[in-house]
């Protein structure tokens, strides 16, 4: 293991303990270096207690979600939807279910709107707050729409630092 993953391990160590003073040392030009530089586990274990309907009331996350998602690319979209429907079927919940019960336009990732994906991911938050944060942790491109205090509640310092970063 190179000392460039041995300090990012400490990182994730740390904040899983709690301790957000070894962050000092790391910060991010942008999200897009953010979302380059950490993994999917990095990212998983920075949204794992954090984003859930206890922590941001769904009052808060669903308009922000509805905001989020209508900015991001289409493909990215798609790639979103996807995610979700995948995971939604591992707890036995298939698309076609979930499309009637959201009431979306199509069941079809690629044809869905950005309303459709919105309604997937609040039911996902609502529902399956587990499978929410591991959607975001695999397609960060939502978090970097999300207004300020949303996201400073999802990722913490590391969020934080990045925003400092943008000013």
């Amino acid at each position: 293991m190179t000392s460039s993953e041995e300090y990012r391990h400490q990182i994730m160590r740390d904040l899983s303990e709690g301790n957000v003073e070894s962050l000092d040392d790391v910060s991010y030009d942008n999200f897009d270096d953010f979302a380059q530089r950490t993994t999917t586990d990095q990212r998983r274990q920075l949204f794992g207690r954090s984003v859930n309907p206890q922590q941001i009331p769904p009052s808060q996350m669903e308009p922000e979600l509805q905001k989020a998602i209508a900015q991001i690319k289409s493909n990215e979209r798609d790639d979103v939807a996807r995610a979700f429907f995948k995971h939604l079927k591992s707890r036995g919940l298939d698309d076609k279910h979930l499309e009637q019960q959201l009431n979306l336009s199509t069941r079809n990732p690629n044809r869905m709107t950005a309303d459709d994906v919105s309604r997937l991911a609040s039911f996902a938050y609502h529902n399956h707050p587990d499978i929410f944060r591991e959607v975001l942790a695999e397609q960060p491109g939502i978090i970097k729409f999300l207004s300020n205090p949303v996201v400073a509640g999802i990722i913490g310092i590391a969020a934080a630092k990045w925003l400092g970063s943008r000013k």
